[in-house]
């Protein structure tokens, strides 16, 4: 019986990693060239930035926004403070930025977005909105790349979204890579072979026609998750910009990284119960294959518990029969486990490279990455069961200039 669960869970994994592989032949493809229908437009952009207790790193962020090789008149910056104990607004003030407090009760960065997005639904001057963590800092072309991109036709794009303190130690050089893997395998991929992208959290743009025509009421903690699927249910198509870059911060904590991934595992598998009827039912009836692809992405959670049960049940299974186990057998395997994780570090090294990052300064993450992917089982098991999930504001201290990343 065990034999046969193993067998199962086998096949049913080799499924899943070969729908990924295949949706990866994109990156062997020429980068699809941004085809600007229109030259000369300058779209207006309203820049938002949620900030909760962000005195640290605010004026960073806006600094790098006033250097943007964009015509600054085509673009106001607007810091929406919410919940906020210290002086982000006066940072923010200072820095030059239009500060707006949020005055309704708001508990996710979700919720200040429907706040801000209502507020300036009849402001017609607004062509799209820039949306940005108050961590972070933003590359000079990053306004000009997303104006080629709505030009060309998307209403809708995500950019590049590196790390401006990778260096830090293994885990912010793993929350690196892991960005680095999305952004070729899931994002370039798909948007080189004409297929929807993903949001990821920061640094991606929405023009306000699309949150005029569909609305914007996220219902679960990861709104960059949940309106994937609501521009995949609605036909829009998400671009990708891989030159239109955000430096991010990631936590050195490994205590603030586990609050952080349980809510981006609980609000995956919010979004999984509100929308993944709804994706399979229009992906059968239309052959939706941006619904099929988000649908697969939000089981991922449940998915990733299933397939670490495989290594498991194998163990157990050497262990029944290790009395009939040969030298041979047991020297295959091995080799087989080495050969994997060697050839994980190999890809790693290679990611490091094409993004122009040092691999010495960088090791701990390119060596235990798979630890901190394996940390996220515990995560994804207890996001199984429980019924609700709080957002902890993370502590961001990183004050860095756009010329020092």
């Amino acid at each position: 019986m065990l034999e046969k669960i193993i067998y199962i869970l086998g096949v049913a994994f080799l499924f899943y990693v070969g729908y990924y592989l295949i949706t990866s032949i994109g990156i062997f493809k020429k980068r699809k060239k941004v085809t600007n229908n229109n030259d000369d437009k300058k779209n207006f952009f309203a820049v938002i930035i949620a900030a909760r207790n962000e005195e640290n790193v605010i004026g960073k962020l806006i600094d790098s926004l006033k250097k943007q090789s964009y015509p600054s008149e085509y673009f106001d910056i607007y810091v929406i403070v919410n919940n906020c104990t210290d002086n982000t607004a006066i940072e923010a003030k200072k820095a030059g930025a239009k500060v707006i407090s949020c005055t309704e009760k708001v508990s996710t960065k979700g919720e200040v977005l429907k706040y801000t997005f209502d507020l300036f639904k009849d402001n017609n001057k607004i062509d799209a909105y820039a949306i940005f963590d108050a961590d972070n800092i933003v590359h000079h072309d990053f306004l000009a790349k997303m104006n080629d991109m709505i030009n060309s036709g998307y209403s809708v794009a995500q950019g590049f979204r590196d790390t401006k303190n990778i260096s830090d130690n293994w885990l912010t050089s793993s929350y690196a890579i892991l960005y680095y893997l999305k952004s070729l395998f899931l994002n370039e991929s798909r948007y080189n072979m004409g297929r929807s992208s993903f949001l990821n959290g920061t640094g991606f743009v929405i023009k306000k026609e699309v949150i005029d025509k569909h609305g914007f009421n996220p219902k679960t903690v990861t709104e960059d998750v949940e309106f994937t699927a609501m521009c995949a249910i609605n036909n829009e198509k998400i671009g990708f910009a891989t030159d239109a870059i955000t430096y991010d911060e990631q936590t050195n904590s490994f205590d603030v990284s586990w609050k952080q991934r349980k809510r981006w595992s609980f609000g995956t598998m919010e979004c999984l119960r509100e929308y993944f009827p709804t994706l399979l039912k229009k992906g059968i009836k239309e052959r939706n294959f941006e619904c099929f692809d988000v649908g697969l992405f939000y089981l991922s959670v449940i998915l990733h518990v299933v397939f670490n049960l495989l290594p498991i049940f194998l163990l157990i299974n050497i262990i029944i029969h290790f009395n009939s186990l040969t030298f041979d057998n047991m020297l295959y395997k091995i080799i087989f486990i080495v050969i994997s994780y060697l050839f994980g570090v190999v890809v790693r090294i290679i990611l490091l490279k094409r993004y122009n990052k040092s691999f010495k300064d960088n090791i701990g993450g390119v060596l235990l990455f798979d630890l901190f992917v394996f940390s996220w089982l515990p995560i994804n098991f207890i996001c199984l069961f429980i019924k609700s999930c709080n957002w902890d504001s993370i502590k961001h201290n990183r004050s860095v200039d756009i010329e020092n990343v």
